[in-house]
């Protein structure tokens, strides 16, 4: 996994993360952790993974998928994301670009196995992408919020607070 040049709060959740998608599967290509606009309008935390299709054997049928995690301040214009994380997942298309991120149906701060089940379910179709139309809500799945929290996800929101609260200080 590929962090930035200090320590962010959410390293150790997303190497948590990382590490439980490489021993279930599919495989993590890539990952990194970054915080975008600090000190600006659009202040949040954010981690990108990369899962490889052809681990699982599916790279012939669709593209490799991308895991996304932010977590945002609350300050953000108001079609942004209230305070607090959300997981979302897209498809990358053949020129490197991505199809419109979907909402994944788990806890902002789930545990690892939560995103592997979840993952599965991606992969199996039982939760399909949605659009920029619809929000980016899933297509398909009705099974509610998949699995629980992480064991260290207080210690986690603390740390993400934290970090907010000294982003947005004027």
């Amino acid at each position: 996994m590929t962090t930035t040049m200090r320590t962010l709060p959410h390293d150790p959740y997303i190497e948590a993360i990382c590490e439980a998608l490489d021993k279930a599967g599919p495989e993590v290509k890539d990952g990194r952790t970054d915080d975008c606009e600090t000190r600006g309008t659009y202040c949040y935390l954010n981690a990108v993974i990369e899962l490889d299709m052809l681990s699982v054997g599916l790279q012939d049928e669709r593209n490799n998928l991308l895991l996304i995690w932010e977590w945002h301040t609350g300050i953000e214009a108001p079609w942004e994301s209230e305070r607090g994380p959300v997981w979302q997942f897209a498809e990358l298309k053949d020129d490197g670009s991505n199809e419109y991120p979907t909402d994944l149906p788990v806890l902002g701060y789930a545990s690892p196995d939560a995103i592997v089940e979840a993952v599965r379910k991606v992969i199996t179709g039982e939760i399909r992408p949605g659009s920029y139309i619809n929000g980016g809500q899933w297509q398909g799945w009705d099974g509610g919020i998949i699995g629980d929290t992480w064991e260290r996800h207080a210690k986690l929101d603390a740390a993400c607070e934290a970090w907010g609260t000294e982003e947005t200080a004027e």
